[in-house]
């Protein structure tokens, strides 16, 4: 016999009609939320920036390739990790590439952000089998400036973090095993997508949101939400190429 309940079709007719009504309202809310998104003031950016990329170094409006939008995940790997970006991080990445050539052609460039340097990240996208443009912020106060990441200063100062560092869960002290890194540097990345325009030759910056937002995640968390059991509560990550089985 299933652990979950069963029913008669009657049964769950009844409940699925239930869960439609509160799918229509959070459909709408959505709806609010994608409204109130685009009408976020636009914010030039008047710094420069040089990130170093696969074909050398480019600014920030280089990076848009010849479109007025880009969007970007911020993929933990820092330049203290020694064995790899995050592989929660690299579980998302693996999604990306499916959609590259639909927002191209929809006038937004799509890439990866990391503050390791540009060589390491050559190595892990073509170990990952990826596609994307993966570029480095190394030796840049890019990521610092929009949040991306935190100097030890402001890892420090926030309880959160700090609290993780000095009193780490069994699932971090395995994360940090994972990337390699101590957790006092490897927590000072910052998963997280970020948006810019590019008008009359000015970069915007539009929109930035972090974990554990859900658009913070991997794209499979999706589907899974939509299969007929509860993913498993253990939150370790793996990278694609390390599942035990």
């Amino acid at each position: 016999m299933p652990e979950h309940k069963t029913g008669t079709r009657e049964d769950w007719q009844a409940a699925r009609d239930e869960l439609a009504k509160l799918e229509a309202e959070q459909a709408e809310r959505n709806e609010e939320v994608k409204k109130k998104r685009l009408d976020l003031p636009w914010v030039p950016v008047e710094k420069e920036y040089q990130f170093d990329t696969q074909d050398g170094k480019k600014s920030l409006a280089e990076l848009f390739d010849g479109r007025s939008q880009l969007l970007a995940y911020n993929i933990m790997f820092g330049p203290d990790y020694t064995n790899g970006a995050c592989p929660g991080c690299t579980n998302l990445g693996d999604g990306l590439d499916g959609s590259l050539v639909h927002l191209n052609h929809r006038d937004v460039t799509l890439l990866c952000f990391s503050r390791a340097p540009i060589e390491w990240l050559t190595a892990y996208k073509r170990r990952m089998g990826w596609q994307f443009p993966y570029v480095s912020t190394y030796n840049s106060d890019f990521a610092f400036d929009f949040g991306l990441a935190m100097t030890e200063e402001q890892a420090q100062q926030i309880p959160e973090v700090k609290e993780m560092i000095d009193n780490p869960p069994a699932f971090l002290e395995e994360w940090s095993r994972q990337v390699g890194a101590d957790l006092k540097d490897g927590l000072r990345e910052g998963p997280s997508w970020i948006a810019f325009a590019r008008e009359n030759g000015t970069v915007y910056h539009t929109y930035t949101v972090l974990a554990p937002d859900p658009f913070v995640a991997p794209y499979y968390n999706f589907l899974l939400e939509r299969t007929p059991k509860a993913p498993p509560a253990e939150p370790r990550a793996w990278r694609k190429d390390e599942y035990p089985d």
